[in-house]
């Protein structure tokens, strides 16, 4: 481990080791190097309260389970060697002792020869027997005898002191984890206390001039924090006692006085941004006056994850976690919670994995190992796996998401195709009901509620359009919504079909030009008018749509050919349009009347587009399909589409 050299040298160093980008293994291994081995704080705990705590150290039984040897069945302890020769046809006779053994009831009497004592399951085997007989198999022969008509071997249905857990024996090991199978077994050996590793605290902060709290009203260019909650919920998950600091802004006097006072209480400190070359990007240049060795790595081969910095002070890790979300959350699960287990005493994370096809080419960076998240979806060969394409910034990548995909430093792309190894985010897989992969509408939403409420899991990945349609002929969803144009015949969708898919109607969305109000460029104007005035007006930028999307082939046979400024701005939804113009990024662009109407912006109708569902018949019997056409046709469903400003067909 490379040692951090004095104040006067390390502002330099610090600037080299962020251009020094190191492998995922090597910046682990001397990330761990740094900080292990080291002792695990303990404390006794009582029982009633130890369920999710890790034991600190091995327990052993302090008495046998049973300790005694017991009955297992209602009958009568006897000598094996009485009842040798019984059978139905020549029973033999017993008498009957004056006493009878329940639980908890120590024996008074000796079982001797030609004797039996009536037992009750769990009661103590009294001295001189060595078998139970079950009550089925035996007669009373008078008020003071049985018969008994099956013979019986030595230990038959009976339970030996220590059977189960023996005087000394390894009950649990050190790092398990107490559940109530472990607290049964803890009990069953009468131990009150156990010593329990104690959680590490774990101090969290945010950082940035941007971040709001929810709750908090959104000025311009803010934004909700989001890694403040999440780094928060994670580490609780994974063994920590995470304590919240707030968000601090990017002053550099303010953010070191939290860092100081975070690593005066807490064992652990996380932060999630500063941790780029910006100006506004502090943290890591802190780090170094908080301790040694200080920085151990900074910046990583990994995407998303490559700015995660990662530094000892003083025997304390301290975590910078990039920025956006699915940054932050997948470095701090793949890189920070191994570390953190070890400091709670709890054995490494075991991921289940499954093998999936990826449908479609995934573009990489050489040089970078990439992890690229993943839904994972029932196709007609076996699991497919979906990649996310809405980027580090986006939450939903990761709450969404089943698992995650790996493709090396040395490949530029997974081909399409190829069948990968997708490491789960739960224990087990879970394929939803009902598959839903194509154009995304807010619609949708209002009419898969009602599954939802049913008990009918479903998931809904936005591809666009085309992307929807090929995912439909692969057999890989159940439902494919569309609205794409077809210039020859005049008519949505029907003409994209193809065998083994059929059309079900869905609901008419207005189309139109979106601008902002009281704009003279675009009032009192037709949308054909609207165009061509934008078009002529080289101030005027507009904001397009994906490709792929039914409303990118709108917007081009709009423009015929025109390429007019924005034209390459090209987000993949309604919303993102409408926002783009509201702040002022756009003057213009197509989208739907309920997103321009919630967006408080003025709308010129262009043309009523149908949105309807390209179903695979292959599917349409199962029960998720049939309980998603019943839904879309009820009236409740129907008229919440009115409501929303959608025209049901």
């Amino acid at each position: 481990m490379t040692m951090i050299p004095r104040s006067q040298e390390r502002s330099a160093l610090e600037q080299e080791q962020f251009l020094k980008i190191l492998s995922r293994e090597e910046a682990l291994a001397r990330f761990e190097a740094a900080l292990f081995p080291r002792s695990i704080p303990s404390a006794p705990c009582k029982l009633a309260d130890a369920l999710g705590a890790a034991l600190a150290e091995d327990v052993t039984a302090p008495i046998d389970v049973p300790p005694f040897d017991r009955s297992n069945v209602d009958g009568f302890a006897v000598r094996s060697a009485d009842v040798v020769a019984a059978r139905e046809g020549a029973p033999v006779r017993l008498e009957l002792n004056d006493e009878e053994i329940h639980c908890g009831t120590a024996p008074r009497l000796q079982v001797a020869a030609g004797s039996a004592t009536a037992i009750a399951t769990g009661g103590p085997l009294p001295r001189g027997a060595d078998a139970v007989v079950m009550v089925e198999h035996t007669q009373p022969a008078g008020s003071d005898a049985i018969e008994v008509r099956r013979a019986t071997s030595p230990g038959q249905f009976v339970a030996y002191a220590g059977s189960d857990i023996a005087r000394g024996e390894a009950l649990l090991r050190a790092g398990t984890i107490i559940g109530s199978r472990e607290i049964g077994m803890l009990a069953a050996c009468g131990i009150a206390e156990v010593n329990v590793a104690r959680k590490p605290l774990v101090a969290v902060i945010s950082t940035g001039d941007e971040l709001v709290q929810p709750g908090e009203l959104l000025a311009p260019a803010e934004i909700y924090d989001t890694n403040g909650a999440i780094v928060t919920a994670a580490i609780d998950e994974n063994g920590g006692e995470a304590v919240f600091l707030g968000a601090i802004p990017d002053d550099e006097a303010k953010l070191e006085a939290a860092m100081r006072r975070a690593l005066a209480d807490a064992d652990m400190l996380v932060l999630s941004g500063g941790t780029s070359k910006g100006a506004g990007d502090l943290s890591h240049r802190i780090i170094g006056r908080l301790g040694q060795p200080g920085i151990i790595a900074h910046g990583v081969a990994l995407k998303p994850g490559k700015p995660l910095c990662l530094a000892v002070c003083d025997g304390k890790p301290v975590v910078i976690l990039p920025g956006f979300p699915t940054s932050a959350m997948f470095t701090f699960h793949d890189m920070i919670v191994p570390v953190l287990r070890r400091m709670a005493g709890l054995p490494p994370r075991s991921d289940a994995k499954v093998s999936a096809t990826v449908p479609v080419r995934i573009a990489s960076e050489l040089g970078r190992t990439e992890f690229v998240m993943v839904s994972l979806v029932e196709g007609r060969g076996g699991l497919i796996a979906y990649p996310s394409g809405k980027g580090s910034g986006a939450i939903t990548s990761f709450a969404q998401a089943d698992g995650f995909l790996r493709i090396d430093a040395l490949a530029d792309q997974m081909p399409a195709k190829t069948e990968a190894e997708v490491t789960l985010f739960t224990p087990h897989v879970r394929v939803p009901d009902l598959v839903i992969v194509g154009s995304h509408c807010t619609g949708l939403d209002l009419v898969t509620a009602h599954l939802a409420r049913a008990g009918l899991s479903v998931r809904s990945i936005a591809v666009g359009s085309l992307g929807g349609l090929a995912a439909a002929r692969r057999g890989e969803c159940d439902l494919a919504p569309i609205h794409l144009f077809d210039d020859r015949s005049e008519t949505y969708n029907s003409p994209y079909l193809v065998e083994g898919l059929v059309l079900v109607p869905g609901w008419r969305r207005m189309q139109g030009i979106v601008f902002r109000k009281g704009d003279k460029r675009f009032e009192g104007l037709s949308a054909k008018e609207a165009v061509a005035a934008a078009i002529s007006d080289p101030t005027c930028i507009m904001v397009n749509r994906n490709q792929g999307a039914g409303t990118r082939i709108l917007i081009d046979r709009l423009l015929g050919g025109a390429r007019p400024e924005g034209y390459w701005n090209q987000p993949r939804s309604h919303n993102a349009v409408a926002a783009a113009v509201a702040q002022h990024r756009a003057d213009w662009g197509v989208t739907i009347a309920p997103v321009a109407h919630a967006g408080d912006l003025d709308f010129i109708p262009l043309a009523e587009e149908h949105y309807d569902f390209a179903l695979v018949t292959a599917r349409k019997d199962r029960p998720a399909v049939q309980a998603f056409l019943d839904a879309l046709g009820s009236h409740e469903a129907r008229a919440a589409l009115e409501r929303a400003g959608f025209r049901p067909a």
